[in-house]
């Protein structure tokens, strides 16, 4: 066989061909990756992604290599690229709007939109005529720049909220709505206005008059047939192909083939094929199987392929050998273009924010919030270029100034969670926190009859002073089965539901009966509520900590899942109740305790006129010690029980300094702090309550758990209840090794060894953990309201 002759034309085309495909290929991979490392070298200054496909675009599209690797035809089909993934983006950003919100009465972001468009909108039609965008004055131009400055690229300032976890605040919600809302306007304006002044590449031969006609009533028709048939047909093939089934390649193929063809309708006689696929998505179906997967997966091709190749050709026509920088104009627009987009939302926010009662800071955060500009304004910039409405040089401004309305919000985003921790509690509702001027309310929860009892001599010991006094919302916790499913009636309003299973009833009449019987007789300063936590054991925890929420409760108290038998011992447990007790301490928003009762409800009637029950409270370090601590400053109160406090000291001799300081990896700072916190509150409940000699007072004196343990052991029998904290403690010396060995960690090392099966049968115990700070914003939970 002869080798290949190297002249054959054939062939050197073929090399010539794979040459510049395998160029473009490493060009559209080194785009890639430059992103994500500069991306990536970003993210200590919480800048978005398109900060840094930004500034990469403008720098590699501006290269020399780069411009030789772009011949005419590749220019044009970059193009075409660049037009299908904008018709891609613009369908979706569609599909997200609601075209129904311009029947409805304006909403406060929808009244905050609407100002800081407007007044952006006047600013820049008064300004940017005289600035020279254009070689001469052009109405369309000043319009559609107007209308640009004034809008809002939503899914780069909802990407931006929600990843610095502020999306779920009054002020995040607000800001995504009302970037939406100037988002939805803005384009609508832009698509109107395109009828009157459409964008040719060629002359259609026809009269503006005739093809705005035309446009427009192509545009009604598929407007009316997406927003009459589209629902049918979504509808028709959502119910065929319910979610957990895969669904069916036929209507899968039917469902974007109507897509396509209505976003297509138009385009037919001139209008833009972008503005087409935008028009088309806000009349479709935003809910459903379907339009999820295609928004899915049309922002999965943007994000992989289409954003990298977007910037590319964004720096190849922002051409910096043209910008020039030589004249003022240049940096005049430059700058007065960042300001309108600006100082226009802002005075249009700040405005709106009188009307509304907001202050002027978050008003002012708002307006520079909703000039962010995205993809959307960079693709005009470029495009009124490519057209020969402006030149290269206005072109690369404008991109510029779009560039610098993305990088201020990060700073914004911060200096609201700033705000927001000055303003906002940084803490959930917890005993130590309330104010000694309110009622502490109280969540006690019971599983059946057996529990009433515990739970109203628990009250009694509870109620402190008869001012402010106490409120205890006694709450069933029943596991929903599909036999009372079965039995649930529905009432008028929404979300009402009657349980009228016999056994439900009767079992709560009985509670209700022994508690109200308390309450007659003992009804000063303590208030009563029943309240029902009906659920499957997966849903009870949410439940409850909901209920805890809306009430705003400062303690949930839990029977532990551990019952105790005749002869004193607990049995196995009911693993149900666990996982409820586990998932409440984890998601509670205020303290939680878990009741270990050894007898607590036999005591028939604790008097009030001499000691007939003797309490302890172990007291070693930490947040959920002084949680205990607080609780049991409210049981020393009662003139029936006898309150001791112990102390669990750190033995202070010079060996056990050092193993502590070998052993033990913690924060020096964080430590002496807590010391501190410690120090604090035991000095002020000594001061309060050991002084006066209400409350008596232990010192012990250990070295390591095992004296821990053995001290623990020493109380068995001398109390009727001990109060522990769960743990939370930083100087763990006194506990090291305890956790290796724990049948229930929900209950921490110390209440795990007093609640053991070989611990007193008369030793009940409480067990409290105290709020832990939801969120992921340094102490300030993600749902903080500063509004």
């Amino acid at each position: 066989m002869s080798d290949a002759n190297p002249d054959d034309p054939c062939s050197g085309k073929l090399s010539a061909l794979f040459t510049r495909v395998a160029k473009h290929v490493f060009g559209f991979f080194l785009m890639v990756v430059l992103c994500n490392v500069t991306h990536y070298l970003l993210r200590p200054f919480s800048q978005p992604r398109i900060t840094s496909d930004t500034f990469i675009g403008l720098l590699i599209g501006n290269l020399r290599i780069v411009h030789g690797f772009f011949d005419i035809s590749a220019a044009q089909t970059l193009r075409f690229i660049i037009d299908f993934g904008m018709i891609c983006y613009m369908f979706v950003l569609g599909i997200e709007m609601d075209p129904y919100v311009l029947l409805k009465l304006p909403t406060k972001d929808a009244t905050v939109a609407y100002a800081g468009m407007l007044s952006t909108f006047i600013l820049a039609g008064a300004i940017t005529p005289f600035l020279n965008y254009t070689q001469e004055f052009k109405m369309n131009f000043t319009l559609t720049l107007s209308t640009a400055l004034s809008s809002t690229a939503s899914p780069v300032l909802t990407r931006l909220i929600t990843s610095h976890k502020i999306g779920k605040s009054d002020i995040g919600q607000l800001v995504i709505a009302a970037g939406m809302h100037s988002d939805f306007i803005s384009t609508l304006f832009i698509s109107i206005g395109y009828i009157a002044y459409p964008i040719r590449e060629k002359p259609s031969g026809k009269s503006r008059l005739q093809d705005s006609v035309e446009m427009t009533i192509a545009l009604v028709i598929q407007t009316v047939i997406t927003a009459k048939v589209s629902p049918i047909i979504m509808n028709w093939v959502n119910n065929e192909n319910p979610e957990g089934k895969p669904m069916k390649g036929s209507h899968l193929v039917l469902a974007v083939a109507f897509m396509a063809l209505v976003s297509s309708c138009s385009t037919v006689y001139g209008f833009s094929p972008i503005l087409s696929a935008f028009m088309a998505g806000i009349f479709l179906p935003s809910e459903g199987r379907v339009s999820k997967w295609v928004i899915s997966k049309i922002n999965y091709l943007l994000s992989t392929i289409f954003y990298p190749i977007f910037f590319i050709w964004m720096g190849f026509e922002a051409d910096f050998h043209q910008f020039e920088p030589g004249q003022i104009g240049t940096w005049a627009r430059l700058f007065l273009l960042f300001l309108i987009a600006t100082v226009g939302k802002v005075a249009g926010t700040v405005l709106s924010g009188v009307l509304l009662g907001f202050r002027w800071p978050e008003s002012f955060a708002l307006g520079l919030l909703l000039s962010t500009k995205g993809h959307y304004q960079i693709y005009l910039a470029i495009a009124a270029k490519t057209a020969g409405t402006i030149s290269t040089s206005t072109s690369t401004v404008m991109v510029i100034a779009i560039f610098f309305t993305v990088v201020h919000a990060p700073s914004v985003v911060a200096y609201i969670i700033k705000l927001a921790r000055k303003r906002a509690p940084t803490h959930r509702i917890a005993l130590q926190s309330l104010d000694p001027s309110k009622e502490v309310r109280i969540l006690l929860g019971v599983h059946g009859p057996q529990d009433a009892p515990t739970a109203i001599n628990f009250t009694e010991i509870s109620r402190g002073t008869a001012e402010p006094g106490i409120a205890i919302y006694l709450t069933d916790m029943i596991e929903l089965t599909d036999n009372i499913a079965a039995t649930l009636v529905r009432g008028d309003e929404e979300d009402t539901v009657t349980v009228t299973d016999q056994s439900v009833t009767e079992m709560r009449e009985q509670v209700t009966a022994a508690a109200q019987a308390y309450i007659d007789h003992n009804s000063d300063g303590v208030k009563l509520r029943r309240l029902l936590a009906l659920s499957t054991f997966s849903g009870m925890s949410q439940d409850i900590c909901l209920l805890a929420e809306d009430l705003m409760t400062a303690l949930i108290i839990l029977p532990f899942h551990k019952r105790q038998r005749a002869d004193g011992t607990l049995d196995a447990g009911h693993p149900g109740f666990r996982y409820v007790n586990r998932k409440v301490l984890r998601n509670a928003p205020c303290s939680v305790g878990i009741l270990v009762d050894r007898g607590l409800g036999l005591v028939e009637k604790i008097s009030r006129s001499h000691t007939s029950l003797n309490v302890a409270v172990i007291f070693i370090s930490g947040k959920d010690d002084r949680e205990a601590l607080a609780y049991a400053g409210r049981v020393a109160c009662h003139p029936g029980v006898k309150l001791t406090v112990i102390r669990f000291l750190v033995e202070n001799s010079s060996e056990n300094t050092t193993r502590r300081a070998g052993s033990h990896r913690v924060n020096v700072a964080e430590q002496e702090e807590e010391m501190k916190l410690d120090d604090e509150c035991f000095a002020e409940f000594y001061e309060r309550c050991v002084a006066g000699g209400q409350v008596a007072y232990m010192e012990k004196h250990l070295a390591n758990s095992a004296e821990t343990y053995s001290t623990l052991r020493s109380l068995e029998g001398q109390y009727a209840l001990i109060i522990v904290g769960r743990g939370g403690r930083v100087n763990s010396v006194l506990t090291e090794g305890m956790n290796d060995w724990q049948q229930c960690p929900e209950l921490g090392p110390i209440g795990d060894v007093l609640s053991g099966s070989d611990f007193s049968v008369k030793t009940s115990v409480l067990i409290i953990q105290t709020n832990n700070v939801r969120g992921e914003l340094d102490g300030l939970d993600d749902d903080f309201s500063i509004m």
